[in-house]
């Protein structure tokens, strides 16, 4: 017997003998009607009920946090699957892409009825108000590779050949049990708000965002988005690469370079497909790429120049950071920073009366920006355009029509860009955009910028939320999409990423996040930066490319 402290987040403790689990300290919680669904020991996160068997600092995890959305979603995904299992036996699940706040998600081979898809909401919601207890135990793994096969669950079971340690944890749920990936929460009467929808061949399990736990937002359809997921998916079909187990498969094999060569071959082909289509449309005169933190905007703007010179055009570049309006006219966001994502940040008169004069070929002289003094100067760059030039902007704000208003639409191309990964870890557990995008910026931030992983994450949610506000509402305005993402890229990221997280340590608030992407990157074998081409979008995050930034 050993004496466990445990600390709440008043400061407050108690002394205990032995272990003990979460869902017994409920109570020393206290935030209105609000109820825990998990817990963060020692900045890790964990269900209510693990077990605590060391002296920990324990907080409480709610469903309108970030955390506690996750569990949320990740429990539906569970609590859904296990309702499949009964409805549809032998028949596989299969999770898709997000969209809005929602998972897509198809039956392997079948198209269901809007019936099916009303029966198997009827049998969520029966699981719901039973108030099930969702439980998570070890078995051997001998004992996890039967099951899986029992259950039909072919990419869980493959995974095992590549991540094999001598027990495995997992989730279960009467007679359905699946692997477990992150916490989940304790029972099924918590999962009440969810809404399966009819969408394409199959239909969307649609969950509350963190900002309002118990009820859902309108669906926004986002079909342009849909469109170029649903290609890449068929090519990985083709492929025969759709989960990390067939990727690891190809690396086992020793058959990943030639992967390797198709995928960069295919996003070659696709950005020369939009050099296309710009050529389709002379009138038009600036490209305007956007897109989400790290989905390669700077790369693809140098690949799709060389496409353009090569239809014979003479692209010049433009950086929206040349026209910042200066630290002291940059509005400031509600904890008192300069923000240099909104739109206001920018001089949009300097820059549209730049854009016009020169539509007239007029010779104009662009401004730099010193971000270490916050000044704007000038140190005689000038631009003409000629008859075969073509400008090419990348920045957040491109496809936002304020940006540029008084520039003629018809001189207007717009690209949106998104590291969209077709993979899956399995059936049932999707690789999110964002993750594939965190661990780029990891990456990046500690080769080119000095920072550790616990900074990049502490600032993740900030850029997220830029995002939602100043990127994703305008993806719909796009003339063209492009999947920037390269289904081969987290075995080579995983290389770098994974020591500068274990450098994370417990007493960070970002452990948790750590700890959660080391996971994440546990599912993948590695490949070496040596069979990264030096033209690759990889090379912007990992270094070494050909490209000069």
């Amino acid at each position: 017997m050993k004496n466990i402290t445990i600390t709440f987040p008043d400061n407050s403790t108690i002394t205990v003998q032995d272990e003990i689990r979460p869902i017994t300290l409920l109570s020393h919680f206290s935030d209105g009607a609000k109820k825990a669904i998990a817990v963060l020991v020692n900045n890790e996160l964990c269900s209510l009920h693990s077990i605590i068997n060391v002296s920990a600092k324990v907080e409480p995890v709610y469903a309108d946090s970030k955390e506690g959305a996750a569990i949320y979603r990740r429990s539906l995904c569970f609590l859904l699957a296990t309702a499949a299992h009964r409805l549809f036996p032998g028949r596989r699940l299969l999770v898709g892409h997000s969209l809005g706040h929602g998972y897509y998600y198809t039956i392997d081979g079948d198209l269901l009825t809007a019936t099916q898809i009303e029966n198997l909401q009827s049998e969520m919601q029966k699981l719901v108000e039973e108030d099930l207890p969702i439980d998570a135990t070890h078995i051997s793994y001998m004992e996890a590779c039967e099951l899986f096969e029992k259950l039909g669950l072919v990419e869980t079971r493959k995974q095992l050949n590549y991540r094999s340690p001598s027990k495995i944890k997992i989730n279960v749920l009467e007679e359905f049990a699946d692997l477990y990936v992150e916490p989940l929460v304790s029972s099924t009467g918590i999962l009440k708000t969810f809404d399966l929808l009819p969408y394409h061949e199959g239909f969307l399990l649609r969950f509350p965002s963190h900002h309002t736990p118990e009820e859902l937002a309108p669906f926004v359809d986002q079909p342009k988005l849909f469109e170029i997921y649903k290609q890449y998916k068929e090519w990985g079909r083709a492929q025969d690469v759709t989960s990390a187990s067939s990727l690891n498969q190809l690396i086992h094999d020793r058959k990943v370079n030639h992967f390797i060569n198709i995928t960069e071959t295919l996003q070659v082909k696709r950005i020369a497909e939009i050099a296309d289509k710009i050529h389709e449309r002379p009138e038009a005169r600036v490209v305007l790429i956007a897109g989400p933190s790290s989905s390669g905007k700077t790369t693809t703007s140098k690949k799709l120049a060389l496409q353009l010179e090569a239809l014979g055009y003479n692209p010049k570049v433009i950086s929206l950071d040349c026209y910042y309006v200066g630290r002291e006219q940059t509005p400031k966001d509600a904890n008192g920073n300069y923000d240099y994502e909104c739109l206001e940040a920018l001089d949009i008169e300097l820059l549209n009366k730049n854009l016009l004069d020169m539509f007239e070929g007029k010779s104009v002289e662009i401004p730099s920006y010193d971000f270490h003094s916050g000044s704007r100067y000038y140190k005689g760059n000038t631009m003409t355009l000629a008859e075969n030039d073509i400008l090419v902007m990348e920045g957040i704000h491109g496809l936002n029509d304020k940006l540029t208003p008084l520039i003629d639409p018809k001189r207007k191309f717009k690209i949106y860009l998104s590291a969209l990964t077709q993979l899956n870890l399995d059936d049932h557990n999707r690789i999110a955009t964002s993750d594939n995008r965190l661990i780029r910026r990891i990456v990046r931030d500690a080769h080119f910028r000095g920072k550790s992983a616990a900074d990049t994450i502490a600032m993740w949610d900030n850029v997220q939320e830029g995002e939602k506000k100043h990127i994703f509402p305008f993806q719909n305005n796009a003339d063209v999409m492009l999947n920037t993402a390269l289904d081969y890229e987290i075995p080579v990221l995983k290389v770098y990423a994974d020591p500068l997280l274990r450098c994370v340590t417990p007493l960070q608030k970002e452990y948790a996040e750590a700890s959660r992407m080391l996971n994440f990157l546990s599912y993948f074998s590695t490949i070496p930066a040596t069979a990264v081409p030096d033209q690759s979008i990889i090379r912007e995050f990992i270094g070494g490319s050909a490209f000069k930034y």
